[in-house]
């Protein structure tokens, strides 16, 4: 057996900054490494722990790119104790959902939201004992 976990997600943005800015601002990020030459890119470690999250310069990009019925990585699902307590924080912080909470695939409830440049994330909180 391979013992392996997601060290961290890759996450191409067109303006690095910005996104990364948002990430700070919106979701708590702290920036553990910068790099503005030759091109911008950062790692943001979330309060949470877990995975890594760099933000780094796009060359292009897609419009469908956030459509999460495409093949391949469509979201960032990220786990809170309380989906109500985080949406509203996150809505006092900007943030808009299309969206009501929903069922989770798995048990509990999750909610859909999008960074500035309209990457898909989503809150998702289950009960301790599942998926732990």
């Amino acid at each position: 057996m391979i013992n392996a976990r997601i060290e961290h997600i890759g996450l191409q943005a067109r303006e690095p900054e910005r996104v990364k800015d948002w990430y700070v601002r919106v979701l708590d990020a702290r920036v553990v490494f910068a790099r503005s030459e030759p091109a911008p890119a950062y790692l943001l470690a979330l309060p949470g722990g877990g995975a890594l999250l760099e933000v780094y310069q796009a060359d292009r990009a897609l419009a469908d790119t956030a459509d999460n019925t495409l093949a391949g990585w469509r979201h960032v699902a990220l786990r809170v104790e309380s989906i109500e307590a985080a949406r509203e924080l996150l809505a006092a912080r900007g943030v808009r959902f299309s969206e009501p909470v929903k069922p989770a695939g798995g048990g509990g409830w999750v909610l859909f939201f999008r960074d500035p440049e309209g990457n898909l994330l989503h809150l998702v909180e289950r009960p301790t004992e599942t998926l732990a």
